[in-house]
Parts: structure tokens; sequence; C-alpha cells
């Protein structure tokens, strides 16, 4: 079992991740630093081979994919995930570990748009996107996450052996982070410097593609995590709509004592009748959510054990 292990998933960066690599060594010399290649098509996984990575592949293609992988194939005490493409400095990994390895913390976020992300940022429409998923996932999910779509994050080995991945590309950090939230996991910040790519690398995020994944996945966990709150919203919107059509019909039947809009009568009442399954619907998978969340801590409490116990394993080795 590692006591640091690096993270880096790598899909065509051999601009960078020699550099990478080597920044990361140089700051956290005692950790191990894994670089998944994803089907790279260049000389990514021989230069990160060269800079003393130990490389591993994914052939799956997509981010959450790369971090399915790493998160079930490392043993480790503390995980510090980076991406390869040199947009974030090294120097902060210490403090990050550290965070993990003596306070505790579940989840580290590396905050970018606290620090220089606005000013270094060239791609149109991330900017927003970003303050935009920041904004949705904080008032959906009752949270105060500074920087939610960061590739820059240290995890303990409890959060890390117990986070299901279900995302497949790029929508994986704000999975990790409404995951954190909505489990009561310990999140701390750390402040970033952020710098843009270097000339001639190439970004793999789609803006729009994945922007819509990104949006998709916060409305899929909303109605998972807060199945109760969704579902009344959606009731909510049912009976305004029944009640603005019965207006109506109400107001010709107490003028003359008739319906005669009677298709709209029973679209209302339709309307009505979905409004209250929506949310005794609602009811139910808050309490499906509620087991949820015990058996989930109690998955965390075998997590601890298991890391004890190859915390004991590795201490009767090296004695």
């Amino acid at each position: 079992m590692d006591r640091i292990a690096v993270l880096i998933p790598c899909f065509n960066e051999e601009q960078t991740i020699e550099k990478v690599v080597t920044d990361f060594r140089r700051e956290l010399p005692d950790a191990v630093i894994y670089v998944y290649d994803n089907n790279s098509t260049d000389r990514s996984a021989k230069l990160a081979a060269r800079a003393g990575a130990v490389v591993r592949h994914e052939y799956q293609q997509g981010k959450g994919n790369v971090v399915r992988r790493m998160f079930q194939e490392v043993e480790a005490e503390c995980y510090l995930m980076v991406d390869g493409d040199d947009t974030y400095p090294a120097k902060h990994a210490s403090r990050m570990v550290q965070e993990v390895l003596s306070l505790q913390a579940d989840m580290v976020v590396g905050d970018r748009l606290s620090s220089t992300y606005f000013t270094e940022n060239k791609r149109a429409f991330h900017n927003s996107g970003n303050l935009l998923v920041r904004s949705c996932i904080n008032w959906l999910f009752h949270s105060h996450v500074k920087d939610i779509m960061t590739g820059y994050r240290a995890f303990s080995y409890r959060f890390v052996k117990t986070f299901p991945v279900l995302s497949r590309s790029f929508e994986i950090e704000t999975e990790m982070t409404i995951h954190a939230v909505r489990n009561n996991l310990a999140i701390r910040t750390v402040p970033v410097e952020y710098r843009d790519r270097p000339a001639g690398s190439v970004s793999k995020l789609n803006t729009y593609r994945d922007g819509i994944r990104v949006l998709g996945t916060i409305g899929r966990l909303f109605g998972c995590y807060r199945p109760l709150a969704c579902f009344t919203a959606v009731a909510v919107l049912l009976l305004a709509a029944a009640g603005v059509g019965m207006v109506p019909v109400l107001k010709t039947y107490l003028a003359t004592g008739l319906v005669p809009q009677f298709p709209t009568l029973i679209v209302c009442c339709f309307l009505g009748t979905a409004a209250l399954i929506s949310f005794f619907t609602g009811l139910q998978l808050e309490n499906i959510q509620q087991k949820n969340r015990r058996d989930f801590e109690m998955e965390l409490h075998g997590a601890m054990r298991e890391e004890r116990r190859l915390r004991r394993a590795e201490d009767e080795v090296m004695g």
C-alpha cells in the first residue's frame, strides 16, 4: 500500500506529460506516480515512463473510465489526482496531501476559480460555464464548494474505495463533488494557480457536448440524492399548470352553472393526479435514499477497517 499515490489520467499529452511527472516527483519524492494512458496515439506513455512514472492503460475511452480504473487498482493512504496538461502547478501538492493525511479530509479541492482561472483561461464560455455549474450545485445541494470542475484534487482511502464511478467522461468531477456533499464527507479547499495550456497543446473537453453532459449529471444526481425536493418541484409545476387551466373552467361554471370546456377539465384533473403521484413518489424515494445513506455509512466503516488492515500488513512486512 502506497502512502501517497499521484494519479494522472492522460490522453495525447506528449507535450506536457514528462514535465508534469518530473514536477510532482520533485514536490512529492516519496509518492508513487501513476500515469493512466487512455489510448494515446502519440508518445505520452513512453515519455511518462522515461520520467519515472508507473504507466498503466485504460482502453475504454473517457476520463470517467480512467478514474474508475485508477480507483480500483491503486491502494494508497492518500491519492492526489491531477491532469497531465501542466495547467496545475505542483507546488500545492504537499499542502493538499497534508490536508488528507493530517487533517482527515476526504476530498481536497484545488480551487482555481478563487485564483487565476478567469484571467488565464482563453476558451469561450468556460468561465461562465464554471460559474453556472458551481451555482447550480451549491443551490440544489445546499453546499459551498468553490470549484466544481477542477481536475486537481486529493482524496482519502475511504473516499476512493466507496465512490461509485458512474460517469464516463468529463462529468466525473461533478459526480465526485455531489457524492462528497450529499454523504457528509469532509471537504477542504486549497486555492491553486491555474495556467492555460501551452501553445500547441489541445484540450480534450468539448465545450457544448460535455457542458450538456455535466448539466445532465447535475439533474440526474439531484433526483437521486434529493428525490423529495426534485419530485415536489415537479408536483408544484403540475399543480400550477392544472390551476391555470382550471381558472376559465371555474369562471364559466360560477357564471352559468355549466362546464362547456369539458376536455380542459379532464386535462386539469389528470395534471392534479400526476402532481399527487409525483409527490408521493418523492416520499418513497426519499425513504430509499435514507436507507442508502445508512448503508453508505457502513461501507465507510468497512473501508476504514480495510485501510487499517493493509497498514498492519505493510508494517509486518517492513518490520
